[in-house]
């Protein structure tokens, strides 16, 4: 795992961080977002290395390989925190529920109906962010931006699901930052949002912009 990473993780240095001054408040306290390592396609031994230098937070792609990842793992494991970070089908839906802490991909009205009858079911209700499509691709999953305030409001009032904020992906060749300031436009809109964005490649300029979960795989597990 590369140093910077683990000294971002464990907020023991920061001079590897770009402008890492830029996190730290009127205080002078550090505020640093939660990482969630991203395991999909990593082997065994990575993960159980993760897991040995004390991180928690894992994310996945897909239901069936986070089964095979996690289904034993768990089980040792009470304070892991398992985040689906990826699209959501409707027939992986209970099966997403049972395993799953925190659902990342929240982004259409019928898997929101499909998980909250899961959820109830299951008697889980798991935390959840709304993907938003926040370069407006047609090749991304998420609702568009001037889609938010209606399907927050559908979710949380017609359903009841613990939205508990936004996550996005920003286009690939474009500046990231002005999405994830977008993104953080929006959600101070709505005072009580938390923030899922930035990746391996630009996890920095997320945490600078106001991140509270980053979602790194290669940069910290290696190359898949």
């Amino acid at each position: 795992m590369k140093r910077a990473i683990l000294h971002f993780y464990c907020a023991d240095k920061v001079s590897d961080i770009p402008d890492y001054a830029g996190l730290v408040d009127a205080g002078g306290a550090l505020k640093l977002p939660q990482i969630i390592a991203v395991s999909k396609q990593q082997s065994g031994a990575r993960i159980d290395e993760a897991l040995a230098a004390g991180l928690r937070h894992f994310g996945e792609n897909k239901v069936q390989e986070a089964q095979k990842h996690w289904a034993e793992r768990k089980a040792k494991h009470d304070d892991l925190v398992l985040h689906l970070i990826g699209p959501l089908q409707s027939n992986k839906v209970k099966d997403a529920v049972a395993l799953f802490d925190v659902i990342h991909s929240v982004d259409r009205e019928k898997i929101a109906r499909v998980l909250k009858a899961e959820m109830d079911a299951q008697g889980r209700q798991l935390p959840c962010y709304i993907q938003v499509n926040i370069g407006e691709e047609e090749q991304k999953s998420g609702v568009l931006p001037h889609e938010l305030d209606d399907f927050l409001a559908f979710c949380r009032n017609d359903l009841s699901l613990d939205i508990k904020g936004l996550m996005c992906i920003p286009p690939v060749d474009e500046p990231a930052g002005i999405y994830f300031s977008l993104l953080k436009k929006m959600a101070d809109a709505h005072d009580d949002l938390a923030l899922s964005m930035g990746m391996s490649s630009d996890y920095a300029e997320a945490a600078l912009c106001g991140a509270d979960f980053v979602r790194i795989g290669t940069a910290l597990l290696g190359e898949r």
